[in-house]
C-alpha cells in the first residue's frame, strides 16, 4: 500500500509551506486528494508528481521536497 501523507506532512515535505497552500492547490485541482474516512490525504506519489512537474511553480510558493540534511565530510588534510 502506498504512503498517505497528511496536509501537514505534505507542506513540511515542499519546504515548510503553509497547509493554507497545499488546501489551495488540492481546491484548483492543481495537486489530488485522497480522502480517508473525513480525512484529506495526499499520496506521496502524487506529491512528487507535482515537484517533478513543477506545478506548484505557477502559484504561491515553490514545490520542492525537502532533502534530507548531509553528512558532515570529514576535512582531508
Amino acid at each position: 500500500m502506498e504512503n498517505l501523507l497528511s496536509v501537514e506532512e505534505a507542506a513540511r515535505r515542499l519546504g515548510g509551506l503553509s497547509k493554507f497552500t497545499i488546501h489551495a492547490w488540492l481546491s484548483s485541482g492543481r495537486l489530488k486528494r485522497t480522502k480517508v474516512g473525513s480525512r484529506v490525504m495526499i499520496r506521496e506519489s502524487e506529491l512528487e508528481r507535482f515537484v517533478a512537474l513543477g506545478d506548484g511553480a505557477k502559484g504561491p510558493g515553490r514545490p520542492r521536497l525537502k532533502q534530507q540534511p548531509e553528512q558532515p565530510r570529514e576535512q582531508q588534510q
